[in-house]
């Protein structure tokens, strides 16, 4: 799959080699994994994965000035492509790409998933190190705010009454018809269901067996998963799921197959179930 934003291991190999010092891989796994074997010169931020937001003022404002910390101290740069992996792209929630939609946000366009993770990195024997690399910490990482990227909750809301938008949830099977509210625990949130009027396809099925494990699909197959639910190039579309991962692996997806009026209620379900003067569904839709 051919995207700026979707970079093959060989090709990222490629500008290991022959540009460094313009590239900074951020493993998105655990520490514990990382210690394990990482790609060479790969910075650990678990944070990617692990920090939740609301999209409340208060909530964006602590988002930003954190990320802006955080990839200050990894010595991150203005004019670096940064490039996000996981284990393999059907294990770690979408983590990887989470931090390719963070990125969008805080306006670094510059930025893409490993195609495949980690995982395919090793299976197609490119290298792997224990060394963690050294670097010069940087002030805190000068942020562009991209609002149009970002659906708030107050948006979301808004969108239930807007016919020309769909709300498109990619959760797992049990969230969306209302038996477990997270991937982390049926009871985890206060609340279980989906947002009224959504449509449903399970982020897997954005992505295809490879041959060292799972890869996005290609443009045509996800039009015709798109189209099982009416969307297609010309739809405005608002994704979610649990807190912003999984819907930004299916984001990211979506834009690869040139679906470009597709932006994420980041928040998503962790933010919306905590507030009982929000509308729910549950069950299946009839």
């Amino acid at each position: 799959m051919k995207s700026e934003s979707i970079l093959e291991c060989v090709d990222m190999a490629v500008l290991l080699d022959s540009h460094p010092e313009d590239i900074v891989l951020i493993d998105t796994r655990s520490p514990e994994a990382y210690a394990a074997g990482h790609l060479p010169g790969a910075r650990n931020l678990r944070e990617v994965f692990s920090y939740l937001a609301t999209t409340d003022y208060d909530g964006l404002e602590s988002l930003t000035s954190k990320f802006s910390e955080l990839l200050g101290k990894l010595g991150v740069r203005a004019n670096q492509k940064i490039v996000f992996y996981e284990q393999q792209m059907n294990d770690g929630f979408g983590q990887s790409c989470r931090g390719w939609y963070l990125m969008q946000y805080l306006g670094h366009p510059n930025a893409a998933v490993l195609h495949g993770g980690y995982q395919r990195w090793l299976d197609e024997g490119l290298p792997s190190t224990l060394d963690v690399p050294k670097f010069t910490p940087a002030e805190n990482f000068k942020v562009h705010k991209n609002e149009n990227v970002m659906v708030t909750k107050d948006q979301m809301l808004h969108a239930l009454d807007d016919k020309e938008t769909i709300i498109l949830d990619v959760r797992d099977v049990s969230e969306w018809i209302g038996e477990s509210s997270s991937p982390y625990g049926v009871d985890y949130c206060p609340r279980k269901g989906r947002i009224p009027g959504a449509r449903w396809i399970e982020w897997y099925r954005f992505m295809k067996p490879g041959e060292y494990g799972p890869v996005f699909k290609d443009k045509n197959e996800l039009l015709a998963e798109l189209q099982t639910v009416g969307i297609d190039s010309k739809s405005s579309v608002i994704i979610y799921c649990f807190k912003g991962a999984r819907a930004s692996n299916a984001l990211l997806a979506m834009r690869s197959a040139g679906i470009d009026n597709v932006r994420m209620y980041f928040g998503s379900w962790n933010e919306w179930s905590r507030n009982p003067a929000l509308p729910t569904e549950a069950g299946h839709p009839a």
